[in-house]
Parts: structure tokens; C-alpha cells; sequence
């Protein structure tokens, strides 16, 4: 991989001046609680717009892969054995200036404004997760999990053509807010049969949820990462011909379709905080004391 210092812009994130809000996400949490793969001392913040030194408006993909490998060559930058991670790797969003890879920074629309802006990252996994699902254009949908990740694969589903989507959360203010956004059916567990499933949780329970809920030949999409319990009837998915696939992040191309997508999506779920809130917002958030889905920081 090339140094990042031989193709970069400077990325002004948390400067008093940047208009540019700043993602504060559930990885960001669990990094602070369990750093797990990101080695300590590390600015974290993967989900972030701003401005470029010259003042363009810019999303940031923050998947770095290295360009030359297999996998890369065939457009799946995100399976590169070598990949890191703006804000887990490397250096993230939380600072006043980021180097990234120039490929790596997008233009945003001028239609866009800059809360949704910051929404990016997550429609850009729920176009991965699509994509992987065949593009199920008129079937019927279950989403398990109405947090960002399950809020943005509805927004896809319904803007693609699904004929319906049902969305499962614990949470009645997830429901309500998966509702707004014209969710057909929501409830604390899925009911009925579904030819696909996404799963943004991630727990044993909810796997086995999405794949007892699938048709005969239907697809589920996993996406949550709550721990690495799989919890499923391995038998019944063999007799039943139920296809199951991981999903983690996107390809470069995807990152892009998201940016495109964005401006026709409702993306009203998320909470703007100033930054100065940022360390009482973090604490909210790691405390369950807020019911905050996603939460931005605005310098």
C-alpha cells in the first residue's frame, strides 16, 4: 500500500470554522469500551464529511485498500487482505485536520446538506448489502434492527422498489422513527415469511431469526457484528436451500452510488449536537441514557 502522505488531502474535520458535521458511531462506542483491533493511542471517527483545503464539500470513503491485489482488481476493495480503516487503522475524523488517500474523497451534490451528508456511510453499507441480496426489486423484506444500519437498508429497499419491508426492534422509538420513514409493518420480532432478510444486529438470536423467517431459497443478509455467536439451524437451512452472507462495508463504486442516492433519501434519524457536547454525548450514549440512533458532532 502507498503511503498515505503520496496521495492525500488535508481534511479539515473539527476546525471552528468547518460547517461540517462529524459521525459519532456504535463502532466508535465499542472502541472506546473494548478497543479490541484498534491499538490505543488512536483518533477514532470513521464517518465523516467536510472541506477539502480548497474548499470542496467532500465525503470520505474511509475504506483504504491496497489497490493492486485479486480482490481489488475485481472492484471488491472491501475483501482486500490488506485494508484498513480511517479511524481503526489509521487515523480518523476526530481532529482538525485528516490526510487521506485522494481517492478517497467525493464530491458531494449541492443538494445535499451536510446532516445527511454524514448519513453516507451507512446507505453505502445498505447498498452493499442489496447488492448482495440479488437487488430484490419487488419482494418482500424483513429488517432486524432499526439503528442506523437498519434504517438506512429500509431507506434503500423502499427507494429500489421492494413490494414490502417489515422492520423488528426492541426499542418503540426505533419502531416509531422505522414507521416515518414508511416501514409497512414494525413489531418487536419479524412474522410471516420474507424472500430476504437483513439482519443489522448481529446477536445468535437475531441470525436465527432471519434465517427461521426466511421462504424456502430465500436470503439472508448479515450485517450486525453484536458478537460472533451464529445461533442457527445449520440442518434446516441445508433442507431448506436458505442462502446466508456476510456483509461488511462496500466497494468503492458503492460508496459512490450512495453519494448519488443520498439526496432522494429522508435521512431525518440522526441528532445534531455542537462538539462541545461531544464527551457527554459519548458518555449518553455508552450509558444507554439516551435514545439517540445516531449521533452528530457540528463543530
Amino acid at each position: 500500500m502507498a503511503p498515505l502522505a503520496t496521495s492525500c488531502v488535508w481534511y479539515s474535520t473539527l476546525t471552528g470554522t468547518l460547517r461540517s458535521p462529524i459521525e459519532t458511531a456504535g463502532s466508535e462506542l465499542h472502541g472506546i469500551q473494548n478497543p479490541g483491533f484498534r491499538v490505543p493511542p488512536l483518533i477514532m471517527g470513521h464517518e465523516f464529511v467536510g472541506h477539502t483545503s480548497d474548499g470542496r464539500r467532500v465525503a470520505v470513503d474511509p475504506l483504504v485498500s491496497c489497490g493492486e491485489c485479486d480482490l481489488c482488481a475485481t472492484g471488491h476493495t472491501q475483501l482486500c487482505r490488506s485494508r484498513q480503516l480511517l479511524g481503526a487503522h489509521l487515523a480518523g475524523g476526530f481532529a482538525e485536520r485528516v490526510s487521506v488517500p485522494e481517492s478517497s474523497v467525493h464530491n458531494l451534490p449541492d443538494d445535499l446538506d451536510w446532516d445527511r451528508a454524514a448519513l453516507i456511510e451507512p446507505v453505502a453499507n445498505a447498498v452493499h448489502a442489496w447488492a448482495l441480496a440479488g437487488e430484490p426489486r419487488g419482494k418482500r423484506i424483513g429488517i432486524i434492527g432499526c439503528g442506523p444500519i437498519g434504517l438506512a437498508c429500509l431507506e434503500v429497499a423502499r427507494y429500489n422498489g421492494a413490494a414490502s419491508v417489515a422492520c423488528a426492534d426492541l426499542s418503540g422509538e426505533r419502531r416509531a422513527v422505522a414507521v416515518g420513514i414508511d416501514a409497512d409493518h414494525v413489531g418487536d420480532a419479524l412474522e410471516g415469511e420474507f424472500d430476504v432478510i437483513f439482519d443489522a444486529v448481529g446477536t445468535g438470536g437475531t441470525r436465527r431469526a432471519s434465517v427461521e423467517r426466511l421462504i424456502p431459497g430465500g436470503t439472508t443478509i448479515w450485517l450486525g457484528l453484536s458478537n460472533a455467536d451464529a445461533g442457527f439451524d445449520a440442518a434446516h437451512a441445508v433442507r431448506m436451500e436458505k442462502n446466508i452472507r456476510g456483509s461488511f462495508a462496500y466497494t468503492d463504486a458503492q460508496f459512490v452510488e450512495a453519494i448519488t442516492m443520498a439526496p432522494h433519501l429522508d435521512l431525518s434519524w440522526s441528532t445534531t449536537y455542537p462538539l462541545t457536547e461531544g464527551a457527554e454525548v459519548f458518555n449518553q450514549l455508552m450509558a444507554g441514557g439516551t435514545t439517540t440512533i445516531k449521533a452528530l458532532l457540528r463543530p
